[in-house]
């Protein structure tokens, strides 16, 4: 009779080598020994290297990387600065049009005769004719006009009525300044004289001369004078006419060539200048036509052109 098989119920024994590679490997904690080694040792971190290779790049680019970061910070105020802006947005024309009415209602502008005075004020003189003085050495006021400074010199135009006849002459500057004049020249078919003062101010402003040629009847002029000595005055008016003449009250003189105007002048506004609206000289005021005996104005002045003024100094500005 043959033999049972016998079949054992163990796994037989597996190869060496197939048993180390089926077992698997197990890491050892952190802290632990490894063998070979004289210590423990940790594993880095896994973004570690990244890290450092920026670290080294921030420091070998450091200016930089502050002017990039104030770039940024500008970049982000600007963004805030529109963020914080009027919600209401920009201003439109219907806005700036109602600023400006709000603002002429309030705070009126200037008129044409207040700006054409404020300029041609410090340019004009009083003119006084004094009497000889008497046994006490006082003098008194035989008359009053007016004058304006043409030129920084200190020449001084006048009417010669103005100044005829006085034994001695004194200017009054727009400063206060006061001094004696002296008679340089003198045109009396257009009753003009130039006067020159013996000391100035410091601060002198001659006037600024304008051709008559463009003058048109109906343009604004102001007068500026001390009419009855009171003054610096201001009157405005227009332009009445052009190249108009007069007769002198006594019939000694007809003065031809003259502007026609209406702003008020009366005694002691001969001499002053007559301005345009921009306080301009265009002429100097020399007669009013009045057929009362009473020496008041009725509307009718009239002023010598300022070419035939100029030329009684010498000046050819046009």
């Amino acid at each position: 009779m043959g033999k049972r098989a016998l079949y054992s119920s163990s796994r037989p024994a597996m190869p060496a080598q197939t048993a180390q590679a089926a077992t698997p490997r197990v890491l050892p904690p952190a802290g632990a020994a490894t063998a070979g080694s004289g210590g423990p040792s940790r594993l880095p971190p896994p973004d570690a290297g990244r890290w450092a290779h920026l670290r080294a790049w921030a420091g070998r680019h450091e200016r930089w990387g502050l002017v990039l970061a104030g770039a940024l910070l500008g970049l982000a105020l600007m963004l805030l600065q529109d963020t914080w802006r009027d919600p209401l947005g920009r201003l439109t024309q219907d806005d700036i049009d109602k600023a400006v009415l709000h603002t002429l209602a309030n705070k009126p502008l200037p008129s044409m005769a207040a700006k054409a005075y404020e300029k041609i004020r410090p340019s004009v003189v009083r003119v006084r004719g004094l009497s000889l003085p008497n046994a006490q050495g006082q003098q008194r006021e035989i008359g009053t006009g007016t004058g304006v400074v043409i030129v920084d010199e200190g020449l001084i135009l006048t009417n010669l009525h103005v100044v005829m006849g006085a034994p001695r002459l004194q200017v009054v500057f727009d400063d206060g300044h006061e001094a004696d004049a002296d008679v340089v020249a003198a045109q009396p078919e257009n009753d003009l004289a130039v006067i020159k003062p013996r000391s100035l101010p410091d601060d002198l402003v001659p006037a600024t001369l304008r051709s008559t040629g463009d003058l048109t009847v109906g343009d604004a002029v102001v007068a500026v004078g001390f009419p009855f000595g009171i003054g610096p005055t201001a009157t405005a008016g227009v332009v009445s006419g052009l190249d108009r003449e007069f007769r002198s009250p006594e019939g000694e003189r007809i003065l031809t060539n003259l502007i026609q105007f209406d702003a008020a002048a009366n005694p002691g506004s001969s001499g002053g200048p007559l301005v345009t609206a921009d306080g301009e000289v265009v002429g100097i005021v020399t007669a009013i036509l009045n057929p009362t005996e009473h020496r008041v104005f009725v509307g009718i002045g009239f002023a010598v052109p300022i070419e035939n003024a100029a030329a009684a100094v010498g000046l050819s500005p046009f």
